[in-house]
């Protein structure tokens, strides 16, 4: 897909896929910035979006130096001088920020260096540093050998537990799934033979923290010098997978204790950008403990955008000289929903028993945002429709 691509305004090149780049697209193209996009995949729903002025199909981000070297060699031939690189997912994040000297003799990288972004992608880090700063998290040991693996009872765990990994995305690639549970030893063993082709010291088990979906809260903001310019927060309703998934339907809710606990992670990062900072909240001790950091936009950053809160304009605007103003006040209780995902989700959930079918017709009213439907880019909801079966199949 290719448009007439305007040269006069820095644009962005956008690495990513579905849902996660998406909402950036959207929100950077209704600015009349061109956008790039690049991904590996032919069959992406957001190539077709109205606001995509190129799609580029990339290698995979898995050979990161033939990545690093396609993003040179493209800078030259397409004229992408002074564009903002933006990632969507976290293997990106790490390649824009171990490359950020060399890639911007080219580009802009608002993307922090490596020393500041592993904090976010090292949970081991994440958990370090926020126990530092005074930040609650979940109980959690990392077996570092194999006969720790075989001595589960050493390691002085309360079931049930999570099984995750340090790094999520390479976790997920490694084993199909975000995270394990275990309700004893005999399933936790289970689970470790399992992934016994994973280094234990890339494993985590995590106590895993009482309470439903609805119990998981996220902090967003633009962060620049110390302090939040743009904040937003909410909560998930619904995940897939449940217990351990990605939101398929959210709320923009105003939680302001989270807001505290997020502005001193990042501040103690000396994080800029944009991020996403997940909590759940233990109903044993009332705290909010905090789960993982997204160095980057996430899957319902359009939620933000329709409560009043333009997390990706303020990033582009402040790389390119405008100083965005503080905004703190958004748009309470409007929802969030990726329509087959969630149906999915839920119809699972009503065969199980654990949703009824009036919660769940409940849960649906109010103000939207789609994630992917929209009257004004129809196009990539269209696409999403016609290629469903190949979707299912593949994720």
């Amino acid at each position: 897909m290719d448009k007439n691509e305007n040269h006069t305004i820095p644009g962005i090149v956008l690495i990513g896929d579905h849902v996660q780049a998406l909402g950036v697209a959207r929100s950077i193209g209704q600015l009349n910035v061109p956008v790039y996009l690049l991904n590996d995949k032919r069959l992406s729903v957001v190539r077709f979006s109205k606001y995509i002025s190129k799609f580029i199909r990339a290698p995979s981000l898995k050979d990161k130096s033939e990545f690093v070297s396609f993003l040179l060699e493209i800078a030259e031939l397409h004229g992408l001088k002074d564009h903002l690189l933006i990632p969507a997912n976290d293997d990106a994040v790490k390649i824009l920020s171990k490359n950020k000297t060399k890639l911007e003799e080219w580009y802009i990288v608002p993307t922090p260096e490596w020393e500041i972004t592993k904090f976010a992608l090292d949970k081991k880090l994440t958990h370090i540093l926020a126990s530092n700063n005074g930040v609650p998290v979940p109980a959690t040991v990392s077996p570092s050998s194999i006969s720790e693996k075989e001595s589960l009872s050493q390691l002085n765990i309360q079931y049930p537990v999570l099984v995750k990994g340090v790094e999520g995305l390479g976790f997920y690639q490694k084993t199909g799934a975000k995270a394990f549970h275990a309700s004893s030893e005999k399933e936790l063993k289970s689970i470790l033979k399992k992934i016994s082709h994973i280094e234990p010291s890339e494993i985590l088990i995590q106590e895993m923290i009482p309470g439903g979906t609805d119990s998981v809260y996220s902090f967003c903001s633009f962060f620049k010098n110390g302090k939040a310019i743009g904040i937003w927060t909410g909560h998930k309703i619904r995940e897939h997978p449940m217990g351990s998934g990605t939101a398929t339907l959210a709320e923009s809710k105003n939680v302001p204790e989270i807001v505290d606990l997020g502005s001193k992670i990042l501040k103690a990062m000396n994080y800029y950008g944009v991020s996403e900072i997940e909590f759940k909240k233990d109903s044993r001790d009332g705290k909010f403990k905090l789960i993982e950091i997204n160095a980057r936009s996430w899957l319902w950053v359009s939620l933000a955008r329709r409560s009043g809160m333009d997390f990706i304009a303020m990033l582009y605007n402040d790389m390119n000289g405008k100083e965005p103003e503080i905004t703190i006040s958004f748009e309470e209780h409007i929802k969030w929903i990726n329509i087959y995902t969630d149906t999915w989700s839920s119809f699972k959930e009503i065969l199980k028993g654990n949703l009824s079918t009036r919660n769940y017709l409940s849960s649906l009213a109010g103000k939207k945002e789609y994630a992917v439907l929209s009257r004004d880019d129809p196009l990539p909801f269209l696409v999403e429709t016609l290629i469903l079966p190949y979707l299912l199949m593949t994720r």
